[in-house]
């Protein structure tokens, strides 16, 4: 018995060092190296303060900024301690109702827009944290932000296009936006316009 404890003990003894010490230096110290500003958080700041990740998204409900996609996390939107999504099919009742009450809050807030609603505006991700919207998104709550502001909506509009990113590796999604990245250029062209 005495002779199996002992090479049991010292192989549970290197796999904890291994496992538990080494690698996760190694990957921590890989990772600031290679990805230093997403393995800081990728903390945006403004005026010398940290206002948020580029990784993670905000709760914004003012119409003077763009608004991100909605956030299933709970007890609140956007919280990274709890990121899931509803599990929610499109068949789900519960996720059809909302749908419909997060389509009826943009239409109430730009009324005279006519132009479709962009899906990701009104469907949650799976994360519950997406920090962007499509491009489409973005340009549909333009006329919204641009009259909030008081701006000329091919103003808001040029702003989106300096913010849009491409796909990722020129294939892979689709051209989106920084929501919090808009809102920030946004917040500084509305000072500059003063």
């Amino acid at each position: 018995m005495t002779s199996h404890i002992r090479p049991a003990l010292v192989l549970f003894g290197a796999l904890t060092l291994i496992c538990g010490v080494i690698y996760p230096l190694a990957v921590t110290g890989i990772g600031s190296v290679a990805f230093a500003s997403q393995a800081a958080g990728s903390i945006v700041e403004a005026g010398g303060k940290p206002v948020g990740s580029a990784l993670i998204g905000q709760s914004f409900s003012s119409p003077k900024y763009f608004w991100g996609r909605p956030s299933a996390t709970g007890p609140m939107p956007n919280n990274a301690n709890n990121s899931s999504g509803s599990n929610f099919g499109p068949s789900n009742p519960a996720q059809i109702d909302a749908v419909k009450g997060r389509v009826a809050a943009l239409k109430a807030a730009d009324p005279d827009n006519a132009m479709p609603v962009p899906v990701d505006l009104v469907t949650a991700s799976a994360s519950g944290l997406d920090p962007e919207i499509s491009v489409a998104g973005a340009l549909y709550q333009a006329r919204r932000v641009a009259l909030a502001r008081h701006l000329d909506v091919e103003t808001v509009r040029a702003m989106i296009e300096a913010k849009r990113q491409a796909q990722y590796f020129g294939f892979f999604g689709e051209p989106r936006v920084n929501v919090l990245a808009l809102n920030l250029a946004l917040d500084a062209e509305s000072a500059h316009t003063r």
